[in-house]
């Protein structure tokens, strides 16, 4: 995927990014801004299960990627004061190394388990029972001396967060005693977050450039602390480090991020659908080819934002954009283009 300043994926490889990223997430439901649905029944499930003295019970956070579902996970942690371990679905590769994990847990603990649509089948089958009844079958030998063994596991909690429920086998999602999606935010809520991590980073923004970047942000935090981050190294080198609205115009300019947070990759996938389909629709193999973008690349971190604006839109024909799409790039639809609009 090709480094874009509003990818929505988390880059794992970048030491600072990551320290930062842990820098500014909340760790309580007092601190972290939006998702008011989510948290009311979050924090009612966690007074049940604290006043019963029990485990909350397994939450599955789904939604685009950016938009907290990491952070919720330590939230819920923090206000269950409980232990939490970290660990992803790629990196679960067979069930001995799930079977690590769950055994090496206390009553209480809590196992997030990030991009968990991607765990092997055979790692998804052995957390059927550790689920649901707290036990771990394990096969111990080969052929016909081979026997199973069940070890009784500690009270523990799931928390499983991906970017496609669907993806998820229907056993492993219905284990889930709770499910719930993360919404974009509103631009004053990105507006909070970018105010309060300024005050961490301890960086002077004015509140109109908090609201410019906020309008640019495409409703993500993660995008939103990146934004701030790069506005803030232009500010100190071009600047005074104080943040007003000509510096992050000037720093945004310069990200060749639009009014709406459009990259150059947002409106060249838009501007090709328009030259090339007239408009749409087109099918997303097609897109990809076009793009140079893998098709997941393009369903999990392109055109979720697009659709959530009114830019573009899913149909069973394909994908094809909008008379908002026209009026933002300064396009006129053709003839051809017009009866596609209809």
């Amino acid at each position: 995927m090709i480094d874009r300043i509003v990818n929505t994926g988390a880059d794992e490889n970048d030491q600072q990014e990551v320290e930062l990223e842990n820098t500014l997430r909340p760790r309580d439901f007092a601190n972290y801004i939006g998702q008011e649905r989510l948290k009311k029944n979050l924090q009612l499930a966690i007074a049940a299960a604290k006043k019963r003295g029990e485990p909350i019970d397994h939450v599955l956070l789904y939604g685009p990627p950016g938009l907290g579902k990491t952070t919720m996970a330590s939230v819920i942690a923090n206000e269950m004061s409980a232990n939490i371990r970290i660990t992803s679905g790629p990196a679960v590769e067979r069930a001995g190394d799930l079977a690590s994990l769950l055994t090496n847990l206390q009553d209480g603990d809590i196992l997030f388990i990030d991009e968990i649509h991607r765990l092997p089948r055979t790692v998804e089958e052995v957390l059927y029972s550790a689920m649901e009844d707290f036990k771990l079958d394990i096969m111990l030998g080969k052929g016909p001396s081979a026997r199973s063994l069940r070890l009784d596991l500690p009270k523990f909690t799931i928390i499983g967060a991906t970017t496609r429920t669907g993806a998820l086998a229907a056993p492993l999602r219905d284990r889930f005693g709770m499910i719930h999606r993360l919404e974009f935010y509103t631009p004053p809520e990105i507006q909070q977050i970018i105010e309060r991590a300024a005050n961490i980073l301890d960086v002077k923004i004015e509140k109109a450039a908090a609201a410019e970047l906020a309008q640019r942000a495409r409703l993500t935090p993660r995008i939103a602390n990146r934004l701030l981050k790069r506005v803030r190294d232009y500010a100190d080198v071009n600047g005074d480090g104080i943040i007003d609205s000509h510096i992050s115009h000037k720093a945004l300019e310069l990200l060749e991020i639009d009014n709406l947070g459009l990259d150059p990759a947002d409106r060249m996938l838009l501007e090709k659908i328009i030259e090339h389909y007239n408009g749409g629709p087109v099918g997303i193999e097609t897109l990809a080819a076009l793009t140079a973008e893998e098709r997941g690349t393009l369903e999990d971190f392109i055109e979720p934002y697009l659709m959530q604006i009114g830019l573009l839109e899913r149909t069973p024909r394909g994908r094809k954009v909008t008379p908002k799409t026209y009026k933002h790039l300064g396009k006129t639809p053709n003839a051809d283009s017009q009866q596609s609009l209809v």
